[in-house]
């Protein structure tokens, strides 16, 4: 392809593949797809990408081609693979210059030097890491920048790999750029907090960006880049001057020690005294207030959780079997949680983090089913500071159940009896309280008479009646889901589904949430007994059933019908009476759930249970279910990949249920010989 003929083309070509207009759209893509395997092309979309005056989203485009290359011919032994000469001629051209004005592309470029980095660097391509080296070195404010993010990108890229030499490369790497990349960070650390004194808000912000990719490598080197972190000095020196950066600068959340400590556990020993007085001073006393933010607080959490459960920092049972490096973590470990240090983080974790936010309670009232979704796991629930203190409060009560029992006790017995409706502050930490003594149910076995408890305070808290009062009687109900498979007599079940029916019917959509996800804890636990049961399941069912159609989000329908399924498994045949307007209800949720195939499997669950507490009497529901089983376990269809085992359950079921084979019923056998292969179905068939 002649160079200066083609770029013109080539250009064109692009620039059409950039349109909306699918008639010079489709052609150019075709014809762009022809060229990826003719010689010069990537030289020529190179040249593209560099021309600053060239259209952005036409270069965006040259970028995305020239990095999906590398992966389909970059390699020696790819079909159509490039030349030697044209690989060694876009490797320079790669690295000639770091000017690229647009960020979007600037990444971009710096992905695919890291894509050519993993399978060239740094045999074929040895002057890549000394030019970036260079170049980072440099005055000029943007070329610095983008040979940063180069650097950072491609000792990502290095890093990963697995094979023992490239580990050994990796590892050589690592130990002659150490020393420059702690430079390189402290300088840009340096510059910022000057700027952030001086009020130099936009270097301060070019400067912050420098200061996280540079500590973005040294992570990548600390954790990666050698085999005894321990016994290197710069290394311990780097992760020491963390914290005190750290005091500075609280802004760089992103401190390795996490990530060095789960690799490196036993290189972590000497800095796990430092580690916990750095993170419970911020997180846990007055030190932190007004400084830390959402963020921060969880990667300190992180920190004491990963420390506090690390099995290479406990023990054995036998001390003489114990290595000195886990008895020393364990010394370490012992005198940092004193009596004292233990008792503010467990009255800090519920009196302060387990309190519901002002923002909270106001989604409550503005969206309850979405605030309900958000507390039971919402997407953003699990990257939140709640679950994060949870986790830490479950594991520190575990680990220090004697000293933190006696903690928690006393704030339970302080909140003894109704609160005062008029006191919200009251009622937010009575939430909180109970909510700690569910999640140590477990821990708290052998301190709580539950039974007790239950009649002499929680029964009478959940009949109080008043509007603020339904932030306890919502945590009461999930504290006795929580404590019901744990200490529950079977003669108090009848009391509770009394007040769980009554629950049911409450206007506060919200409190319903929460019961339902508890309810099928009575229903779905080993002290289950169906007599108890019956009086209640028609009101109960029904009720379940209206919430079904009432409730808007996908995950809200899922948990209903995950009770929905327990209540049929457990009574068996005896739901039958109850189940008409269900069986009405299902073809409609399943036709609205198209975009939902997790809904759509809770669906499948339910009918499992269905066809088998209806028996035979599931043939009346064959005009929904057999189309369902067939979609379901048709391998050619995408939501098989989703659905195909519970389909398969639920054919099963409806064979076992069935009274006749009926030819309906053959007729998704059609299916059956792409779900075994060709061979297997002809020896079944011969077989049958």
């Amino acid at each position: 392809m002649d160079m200066e003929s083609a770029s013109s083309v080539v250009l064109q070509a692009l620039t059409q593949a950039t349109s909306q207009d699918t008639a010079l759209l489709k052609p150019a893509e075709e014809q762009l797809r022809q060229w990826e395997t003719q010689p010069g092309f990537y030289s020529v979309l190179l040249n593209i990408f560099n021309n600053h005056m060239l259209d952005v989203n036409v270069r965006w485009l040259a970028v995305l081609y020239f990095k999906n290359g590398i992966d389909r011919y970059w390699r020696r032994v790819a079909p159509n693979a490039l030349s030697e000469d044209e690989k060694t001629s876009l490797r320079a051209g790669l690295i000639t210059n770091f000017n690229e004005p647009v960020n979007q592309i600037a990444t971009q470029i710096a992905v695919l030097i890291a894509k050519v980095a993993r399978l060239d660097c740094p045999r074929q391509w040895p002057e890549l890491i000394p030019i970036l080296l260079e170049s980072v070195k440099g005055q000029d404010g943007l070329q610095q920048h983008r040979a940063l993010l180069t650097f950072y990108h491609v000792t990502k890229t290095l890093a990963s790999k697995r094979l023992a030499q490239d580990k050994r490369l990796f590892q050589d790497l690592a130990s002659g750029i150490y020393s420059f990349a702690c430079s390189l960070w402290s300088h840009h650390t340096d510059c910022f907090l000057q700027q952030v004194l001086a009020v130099d808000q936009a270097h301060a912000l070019s400067s912050l960006e420098r200061t996280l990719l540079s500590l973005k490598v040294l992570r990548k080197l600390t954790v990666h880049g050698f085999q005894e972190p321990q016994q290197n000095m710069e290394v311990m020196g780097f992760l020491n001057a963390v914290f005190e950066r750290l005091k500075q600068f609280l802004e760089c959340s992103k401190y390795p020690e996490k990530y060095f400590l789960e690799v490196h556990p036993c290189a972590f020993i000497p800095l796990i005294q430092r580690s916990l007085e750095f993170a419970v001073s911020y997180v846990f006393t007055a030190a932190g207030d007004g400084l830390i933010f959402e963020r921060f607080t969880v990667q300190c959490m992180n920190l004491i959780k990963t420390i506090v459960k690390n099995e290479a920092y406990k023990p054995c049972k036998n001390i003489e079997d114990s290595k000195p490096e886990s008895l020393e973590a364990h010394k370490i470990k012992t005198a940092f949680f004193t009596h004292p240090t233990l008792t503010e983080i467990g009255r800090r974790l519920v009196s302060h983090y387990f309190l519901l936010t002002k923002e909270e309670l106001a989604m409550w009232e503005e969206d309850p089913e979405g605030f309900a979704v958000e507390e039971t796991g919402g997407d953003s629930w699990k990257y939140s500071l709640r679950p994060c203190t949870e986790v830490l409060f479950l594991d520190i009560f575990h680990n220090y159940s004697q000293t933190l029992t006696p903690v928690l006790l006393e704030m339970v017995l302080n909140l003894q009896g109704p609160s005062n409706v008029e006191d919200p502050v009251q009622l937010l930490m009575k939430d909180a309280v109970y909510n700690a003594v569910g999640l140590a149910a477990y821990e708290l076995f052998d301190n709580i008479d539950f039974d007790q408890w239950f009649n002499n305070q929680l029964l009478g808290e959940l009949q109080v009646s008043h509007h603020r009062y339904k932030l306890i009687r919502r945590r009461v109900i999930w504290l006795i889901g929580q404590w019901i498979s744990v200490k529950f007599k079977s003669e108090l079940r009848p009391l509770l589904y009394e007040v769980i029916l009554n629950l049911m019917q409450d206007p506060d959509l919200v409190t319903c949430q929460f019961l339902f996800l508890n309810v099928s804890s009575p229903v779905d636990d080993f002290e289950f007994r169906t007599e108890q049961f019956l009086p209640y399941l028609e009101s109960i069912f029904s009720l379940l059933f209206q919430l079904l159609q009432q409730v808007t989000e996908c995950d809200t329908k899922m948990q209903v019908l995950h009770v929905i399924s327990c209540v049929i498994e457990r009574v068996n045949i005896q739901i039958r009476p109850y189940v008409g307007c269900l069986v009405q209800y299902l073809p409609l949720l399943w036709k609205q759930s198209e975009e939902h195939n997790m809904l759509r499997c809770a669906i499948l669950t339910t009918l499992v249970h269905l066809v088998q507490g209806l028996g035979a009497e599931s043939k009346n529901l064959y005009l929904f279910l057999l189309p369902v089983i067939q979609l379901s376990t048709d391998v050619s269809q995408p939501p098989h990949v989703y659905l195909l085992e519970d389909g398969l359950e639920l054919w099963l079921v409806t064979l076992e249920n069935s009274p006749a084979i009926t030819p309906e019923l053959l007729r998704i056998f059609q299916n059956m010989s792409a779900l075994l292969g060709e061979d297997e179905f002809a020896d079944l068939v011969v077989t049958a």
